[in-house]
C-alpha cells in the first residue's frame, strides 16, 4: 500500500489543528491540550512495532525498542557544525535524529526512508511537532538525482542491509555539496586485516545483512567511493540498555539474538554486535 493511500492518514490529519509544543530531551516531547489523547493512544498503538525513539505525547510514553539518545549523544560532540547547513538523513526511521537535530538549527532537513510505516509513524508525530522537517519515500539510491544537494548527510544503520556497499557509498558521496560530510555508522567485526564477515542466513537473527566489515575494510570501502576524509569517532558494543525488547514492539530483541550462556556470540556463532561510527569527507 501507498502512503498516501493508508487509512490511518486521515486521522493523522485530524492532529494537525491540535496547538502542541515541543521540547527536545532524551525523548521528542509533545504536549497538548489533551483533548484527542484516546486518538493519539489508538493510533501509536496501530503503528507498532516502534523501534527508534522514545517519544512521550503528554502522559503516553512511546518507549520504544532502541534508546536511539545513546547514539545521538555519542554524536553529539561533532554535530556543532549543523547550525544553518542543509542535512539529509537516509534510513530515517521514524525522524527520531531529525527532531532532536533541531536542536542545532539547521536550515533544512529531509529525511530519506521508503518504508510506509516508518513515514506514518513521522506523520503522527509531525502533526503535533508542526516542524518544517521534510520526508521523502525515497531510498539511498535516490540521492544522485535528487533536486537538492546536502552540507551533511547521516547515514545510520543502513549499509549493513546492503548488497552493494560500495555504490551506496558512492550514492552518498553523490548526494554532497562541495565541502560537505557524511555521518556513518555501521555494525564492523573486530580484525586488522581488510575483511568482511558474510552471514550465510541470519546476523543476530537479522536476515538482510550483507556485510559487516572491519574498520580497515570499511576505510577501503570508502576510499574506493572518492571519499578523501576517513575520521573515526567512536567504537561501541551493543548492549541490552540501548536495544531491549519493550511493549512497543511485539517482538523479540537482542537478549533474544545472543547466545545464552555466552553474550560475546550471536545465536548464529559470530561475534555479537559492535559499531563503529565516522565521518567523511570529499
Amino acid at each position: 500500500m501507498q502512503f498516501q493511500d493508508h487509512p490511518l492518514l486521515s486521522k493523522i490529519n485530524l492532529l494537525r489543528k491540535l496547538q502542541c509544543s515541543l521540547k527536545l530531551t532524551q525523548s521528542v516531547e509533545i504536549s497538548s491540550d489533551g483533548s484527542m489523547g484516546d486518538l493519539i493512544e489508538e493510533l501509536a498503538l496501530a503503528l507498532k512495532p516502534w523501534r527508534k525513539g522514545p517519544f512521550k505525547i503528554d502522559a503516553l510514553f512511546i518507549d520504544s525498542e532502541w534508546q536511539s539518545f545513546i547514539k545521538f549523544d555519542l554524536l553529539r560532540p561533532f554535530m556543532d557544525a549543523l547550525g544553518g547547513k542543509i542535512i539529509a538523513d537516509v534510513g530515517c526511521n521514524n525522524g527520531y535524529y531529525m527532531f532532536k537535530m533541531l536542536e542545532f538549527n539547521p536550515a533544512k532537513i529531509v529525511g530519506f526512508d521508503p518504508n510506509v510505516q516508518y513515514r506514518l509513524q513521522f506523520e503522527l508525530i509531525n502533526a503535533l511537532a508542526k516542524t518544517s522537517i521534510e520526508y521523502e519515500s525515497l531510498g539511498v539510491e535516490d540521492l544522485p538525482g535528487f533536486a537538492l544537494k546536502f552540507d551533511v548527510i547521516f547515514c545510520l544503520g543502513v549499509i549493513y542491509h546492503r548488497s552493494d556497499p560500495v555504490k551506496t557509498l558512492k550514492n552518498l558521496k553523490a548526494g554532497l555539496r562541495r565541502g560537505g560530510s557524511v555521518f556513518l555508522d555501521t555494525m564492523y567485526i573486530e580484525d586488522e586485516r581488510e575483511i568482511a564477515l558474510v552471514p550465510k542466513k541470519t546476523y543476530s537473527k537479522i536476515p538482510n545483512i550483507h556485510f559487516i566489515p572491519s574498520i580497515p575494510a570499511l576505510k577501503n570501502w570508502c576510499e574506493r567511493a572518492g571519499f578523501k576524509k576517513f575520521e573515526l569517532l567512536a567504537t561501541k558494543k551493543t548492549d541490552k540498555n540501548e536495544q531491549r525488547k519493550t511493549a512497543w514492539i511485539d517482538s523479540y530483541s537482542l537478549e533474544n539474538f545472543l547466545k545464552p550462556n555466552d553474550e560475546n556470540l550471536t545465536c548464529e556463532g559470530y561475534e555479537s554486535p559492535k559499531r563503529v561510527y565516522v565521518r567523511l569527507g570529499i
